[in-house]
């Protein structure tokens, strides 16, 4: 396989288990020096042992994407163990699943919390040293939620959303340091998460998609590797679906 990577230090949120380890493992496939992290220290220690084995080019570090101090920290260390910053990837998220009704503000906050300042954290951090390297490329995890809405994820929904607009906001304020911002939308993707789904739920949803099937947390990744690797060097403020299709 051709590494696409070589040479470049990655940081992944959220990536001790689902789709942000699969796209920390897949980054370091190609050659990338990963920090994974997570809320969970010690997860996100495994995961890394998981990837890398001896740890000398990956590493598992606690994160709270919500506190600037900790997102401060997590870029800083990344800069101090591996000399560089070429790739930030803000995928941690949670969900706080119900209608209107029911929701209560403390779950609404919560979830806007987590998504949308932990992103524009994760942005404002990370774009601070590459623009001053004069490059590097990085990308918000959204959801097909924020484009298409889904009944009891209002607050997701509206978090998801939202990351699309500061990614094209942050894209237009550092292109000509040549920083990028791109945004990844996955669809119905076979996680943990998704296969707590009642059956009927998922195969309902499944069934709606155009190629008739889930996605792999790996196509997600894919899609990471290309908006961070030197393949998309004319793209920024641009959202991929990854989604088979679903609400094109």
């Amino acid at each position: 396989m051709e590494r696409l990577l070589d040479g470049r230090v990655a940081v992944v949120t959220g990536a001790a288990q689902g789709i942000g380890f699969e796209i920390a493992r897949t980054l370091h496939q190609h050659g990338a020096r990963v920090v994974l992290a997570d809320l969970d220290e010690q997860a996100a220690a495994r995961a890394a042992t998981d990837i890398a084995g001896d740890g000398s080019d990956c590493a598992g570090v606690a994160c709270n994407v919500t506190s600037e101090d900790d997102v401060r920290a997590v870029v800083s260390g990344a800069v101090d163990r591996f000399g560089a910053l070429d790739i930030f990837v803000n995928n941690a998220g949670i969900t706080r699943d119900a209608s209107m009704k029911k929701m209560t503000l403390e779950n609404f906050d919560a979830v806007i919390s987590v998504h949308l300042r932990g992103t524009w954290l994760g942005v404002r951090e990370a774009s601070a040293v590459m623009r001053e390297q004069k490059s590097g490329s990085i990308v918000n995890i959204s959801s097909l939620s924020g484009k298409s809405g889904n009944p009891g994820q209002t607050n997701y929904s509206a978090a998801k959303a939202g990351i699309v607009g500061l990614t094209k906001a942050a894209a237009k304020e550092v292109a000509h340091h040549n920083v990028r911002v791109n945004a990844v939308q996955p669809g119905l993707i076979r996680t943990p998460m998704t296969a707590a789904m009642p059956p009927d739920v998922f195969a309902q949803r499944e069934a709606d998609v155009p190629m008739k099937r889930a996605g792999e947390p790996g196509e997600v990744a894919g899609a990471v590797v290309f908006l961070a690797s030197s393949l998309s060097s004319y793209i920024t403020g641009s959202v991929i679906e990854v989604g088979g299709g679903r609400y094109m």
